[in-house]
């Protein structure tokens, strides 16, 4: 975009620029602007499964331990062949949500990042572009 005097068909900005025909910084600035948001649509989603898994998991943990409890209420004898079972399903429960939540959290972050570069991109190219367009005026 900064070699020539035109900005690239293929740019993200190009489709600003040809709708308003005048090349600005409020233009350029409005384009960035909707790439990025563009680009991080999903991210809330993401940060929102990042957050709430573990307690989803805790949740389950708590209902199978409290299922545990009750199948021992039950027996007259407590034994470990009626509780290490429902114990066991209920840290399933909290090893999913953790599973869960490291990798929306990763993959979050690393969306992040992308979202960020990209941001920086545009706004460096956006002051390449009006720099060429000062030095032709």
């Amino acid at each position: 975009m900064g070699r020539s005097e035109n900005v690239s068909p293929d740019s993200l900005l190009a489709g600003y620029l040809q709708q308003i025909g005048v090349v600005s910084a409020e233009v350029l600035k409005a384009a960035s602007n909707d790439a990025v948001r563009s680009a991080t649509r999903g991210l809330t989603q993401l940060s929102i499964m990042a957050s709430t898994s573990p307690f989803i998991g805790l949740f389950g943990t708590v209902v199978g331990i409290l299922e545990a409890f009750g199948r021992l209420g039950t027996q007259k004898s407590a034994s470990l062949s009626v509780v290490a079972p429902a114990i066991s399903e209920a840290l399933v429960a909290t090893a999913a949500g953790i599973f869960v939540a490291v990798f929306a959290y990763a993959f979050h972050l690393l969306l992040k990042r992308k979202a960020y570069e990209l941001q920086s991109l545009l706004e460096s190219q956006s002051e390449i572009i009006l720099a060429q367009r000062q030095r032709e005026a």
